[in-house]
């Protein structure tokens, strides 16, 4: 971290943290964001428009591409595109059956879960202080659930489970992205046009299929806020940073998303959180930054 800093000039270094601060700001807010969008249309319908709209917007970057960049592209985007739409089910899904502010916190769980992942998938032993990272997080989920004290809730289960879908995302990524000449936008293209149709085939499958395009203006704006900030903007800005700061600051600085979805839930949308709640979303935060700090 220290020799890339030297390499920079300070005020691109102060740009890029504050550029990923606003990264992190619009990640933890796109769980309330998502649960006000959720009460005009449903699950699958409202991911279907966010993910076809992202298609649609970056489409020209597959047109645009090589023969060899969109084999690529669609040789590592169709398997990844469909663990992230398990991802956004699982993730949508639980936000609409919890509070935004604890879909927040539970999602980090991701950071820990990743070295597991890898142990899985990779054959990379995690260190031994994992096992202690992941049991503080552990702990953190619980009592953020109630799950001490009563059943863990079916969206809490949920964002539980897109944590786990989060951390073998990443390694796949890395797996598969290693050798492709793809760009991350055309990449993201690909990836975008699986969920939206995935999500649309799953909504044809189901019983009552998809109700008509809601028309409320409330609905449009969270979708466009999530299309614009959370995938474009969030996108850019994430990989503008890096090239003027380090892995490991930047996973930091992102990692502050949770405090910010959960001070959002509370003071934009009136969710409340008690003492355990608090105790159990700062557990999981603190398992997350010391994961991060260890990997830098």
């Amino acid at each position: 971290m220290t020799t890339l800093a030297l390499k920079q000039p300070s005020h691109l270094i102060r740009l890029s943290d504050l550029t990923l601060l606003a990264v992190a700001m619009v990640w933890g807010t796109s769980y309330g964001v998502a649960k006000g969008a959720l009460a005009f249309y449903p699950v699958l319908g409202f991911l279907a428009v966010r993910f076809g709209l992202t298609f649609v917007l970056l489409l020209p970057t597959l047109w645009r591409a090589d023969r060899q960049q969109q084999r690529d592209a669609l040789r590592t985007g169709l398997p990844l595109g469909g663990l992230l739409l398990a991802i956004f089910v699982c993730e949508t899904f639980g936000v609409a059956h919890t509070q935004a502010s604890h879909a927040a916190f539970l999602i980090s769980l991701c950071v820990v879960l990743t070295p597991f992942a890898q142990w899985w998938l990779l054959g990379q032993r995690p260190a031994q202080a994992m096992f202690m990272f992941a049991g503080i997080s552990l702990l953190g989920a619980a009592l953020l659930s109630g799950g001490l004290s009563g059943g863990l809730s079916w969206g809490d289960g949920l964002m539980l489970a897109a944590a786990v879908f989060r951390a073998i995302t990443v390694c796949k990524t890395s797996q598969l992205t290693r050798h492709s000449r793809a760009s991350a936008l055309q990449l993201t293209a690909v990836q975008a046009g699986v969920i939206a149709s995935g999500c649309v085939l799953l909504a044809l499958l189901a019983p009552g299929g998809l109700p008509a395009l809601p028309r409320s203006a409330a609905f449009w704006q969270a979708t466009t806020y999530l299309v614009l900030g959370c995938t474009v903007f969030a996108f850019f800005a994430q990989n503008w940073a890096l090239k003027h700061s380090s892995p490991s600051r930047v996973a930091l600085l992102t990692s502050s998303e949770p405090a910010f979805g959960a001070l959002f839930a509370v003071l934009w949308l009136g969710e409340s959180l008690n003492v355990t709640d608090w105790l159990g979303g700062t557990l999981i935060m603190l398992a997350a930054l010391w994961t991060t700090l260890r990997r830098g």
